[in-house]
């Protein structure tokens, strides 16, 4: 046996030690012996025999598949598709939803949740999503769960939507939204008193704390039951028709012409991809239904592909991935770009601009957030004037995403609120008319699903840019508009990239232990460090600072990547659009290099203390 020294420490910090790889070894040769999945079975042997042999590589892998659990929490779990424990497979697949099942069959014995409890489960179109959405059903009706599955490979709203509509006790969503490929997930919502949003504390760690329990049993000895009904395409068709109604009964009418929706026959040009993913279907009866113009696909990205080939990243946020999408606009001179992610949550917006190479800009999350708070704010208005009372609910956005809705939410006389980052809180706000995250999900129907729904919000943007059309403007007038009415916010990204997640938080530590008090020639007015019980929905490692000038810089560690990201917003409210837009611009650049300069003075001194540094973008 020639196991490897390839220098990377192992548990007691020297390098990997014999004993720690036989170890590993061990536990995947358990593993691969009560494994279900013959392929992943075999990959398993591959890696201790390639370990044995001396392997630096296979032995990394090794370490890392098997040195713990993939952990499960509030976004359910997501990671890279493979045997062993950390991550995602078969087994791991099973046993997480015979410990959801527990918690669900506890959860209705207590009175919470109907008896016997019952779920609906989705999946995209990922490399192993239909495989483990049929894992998680034969496991669940095999533990006394009454199980509901979707016919076919579909979008995340209509899994989330179908929660609400068949009235079940959760919901599963076997998906990694715009991960990479090698990368899968299981997304979980709950219904009855939460609604159809997804789980928060203490549920997560609730669930979390069964499937430890369940997975000391072989998952062979599992209980199956292929019992489970799957449902036919009446849930797409009430999704659809539901989704289209809302939307038609919000379109604003001339007063000339009522009963017609304002634009209806103006001409649009639409380009459209679903990136590879599940939404194109859907989205496109939904536009059909709704009286919206047609949009021409990118032909390469409008059908399911795991290997998501033409994109190094299936993320419409991502630098080139709507590359094919401005191509397919620019030969139909499209006014409109519409991109999905791949299970079509997230949704961009991009439209001709003179200063892009590619002839198109898309607009931001917080710019599109901005434009359809707004819609929503006039939509209840005119509901409310129709009904005779006054406008009411709230709009709601990420703390981390612009506070321009605030200014929405004054001027119309809504509440508004701001809440940790994640739909599983913004879906919970009360009296939630819309809520987005600067991520690029957004949330335009809460009635019809409790989670960002990028096909709702596309047939709304849609709706908007051909309402501008017919009066020969863009939405770029209209973000123009929303600055002159309710001043203009600028906002920016800081993103500090380090070698762990330790280290990131490491740095947030260093900012607690060295507050700014300044960030350039700008005073902070005051601090907030939501660590601190009571100032947020649970506490979490977020420090806000809002300044004398009225910008305001939010800084966070990722929760899901090696990075501390840091947000930056700025306002301006005099002059012209033009102006203050200029204003805003200028003081978010100012603002920028201040915060890296004060980083900066704290990584210089980490770094004399010993500290790992890190590489900003």
């Amino acid at each position: 046996m020639a196991l490897p020294d390839d220098g990377k420490p192992g548990n007691d910090g020297s390098a990997h030690s014999e004993e720690t790889l036989l170890e590993r070894i061990a536990e995947a040769s358990a593993w691969a012996e009560h494994d279900i999945d013959l392929d992943a079975q075999a990959e398993t042997r591959r890696l201790i025999t390639s370990t044995l042999d001396g392997d630096a590589e296979a032995a990394a892998e090794l370490s890392d598949a098997f040195g713990g659990r993939l952990a499960f929490g509030t976004a359910g779990l997501r990671g890279r598709i493979g045997p062993g424990p950390r991550r995602m497979n078969r087994v791991v697949v099973s046993q997480t939803s015979a410990g959801f099942a527990a918690y669900l069959l506890e959860r209705a014995a207590s009175g919470r949740a109907s008896t016997p409890p019952s779920i609906v489960i989705g999946y995209d179109g990922r490399v192993g999503s239909a495989v483990f959405a049929r894992d998680a059903a034969e496991v669940m009706e095999g533990a006394g769960v009454r199980v509901f599955l979707l016919p076919d490979a579909g979008p995340t709203p209509l899994t989330a939507f179908a929660v609400r509509h068949l009235g079940v006790s959760a919901g599963v969503m076997i998906t990694a939204s715009h991960n990479p490929p090698r990368d899968n997930g299981y997304k979980v919502y709950l219904g009855d008193d939460d609604a159809g949003s997804q789980i928060v504390p203490p549920a997560d760690a609730e669930i979390a704390a069964r499937i430890e329990r369940v997975a000391q049993t072989p998952v062979a000895q599992l209980p199956r039951s292929t019992e489970y009904t799957v449902l036919g395409r009446g849930v797409a068709d009430a999704y659809v028709s539901e989704t289209a109604a809302a939307l038609l009964g919000g379109l604003p009418q001339p007063p000339e012409t009522p009963g017609v929706a304002l634009g209806a026959g103006t001409g649009l040009r639409i380009a459209y991809t679903a990136m590879h993913g599940v939404g194109s279907d859907i989205a496109q009866r939904v536009f059909a239904s709704t009286g919206l113009p047609s949009v021409v696909p990118v032909r390469e990205q409008d059908r399911p592909d795991g290997a998501f080939p033409t994109v190094a990243f299936p993320n419409p946020e991502e630098p080139g991935a709507l590359d094919l999408a401005f191509r397919t606009a620019r030969g139909i001179e499209a006014d409109l770009v519409v991109a999905h992610d791949p299970d079509a949550d997230r949704l961009a917006i991009a439209l001709p601009h003179p200063d892009e190479p590619s002839g198109y800009r898309r607009l931001t999350g917080n710019e599109l957030g901005l434009l359809l708070g707004w819609r929503a704010a006039e939509r209840e208005r005119a509901r409310a004037a129709l009904a005779g009372t006054a406008p009411s609910g709230a709009l709601a956005c990420t703390i981390v995403s612009s506070p321009a809705l605030r200014a929405v939410a004054r001027e119309y006389g809504l509440d508004y609120a701001e809440t940790l980052s994640g739909f599983k809180w913004v879906s919970r706000v009360p009296g939630l008319v819309f809520g987005f995250e600067e991520a690029l999900g957004y949330l335009t129907h809460p009635g019809i699903v409790r989670d960002k729904d990028g096909i709702s919000a596309s047939a709304d943007a849609i709706a908007m840019a051909r309402e501008a059309a017919s009066e020969g403007r863009t939405l770029w007038d209209l973000l123009d508009d929303a600055s002159e009415r309710f001043g203009h916010f600028a906002s920016g990204q800081i993103t500090l990239r380090f070698p762990s997640m330790a280290a990131a938080s490491a740095l947030a530590a260093r900012v607690r232990q060295d507050p700014p008090r300044a960030f350039g020639d700008v005073e902070v007015a005051s601090a907030q460090d939501l660590l601190t019980p009571g100032l947020a929905e649970v506490p979490a490692d977020v420090l806000r600072y809002d300044l004398s000038d009225g910008s305001r810089v939010m800084i966070r560690p990722s929760g899901t990547e090696p990075k501390l990201k840091i947000y930056l917003d700025t306002f301006s409210d005099a002059g012209s659009a033009r102006k203050r837009r200029r204003t805003a611009g200028r003081a978010l650049s100012t603002l920028e290099r201040a915060v890296r300069d004060y980083l900066d003075r704290l990584q210089a001194g980490a770094s004399e203390a010993g500290a790992p540094g890190a590489g900003a973008s």
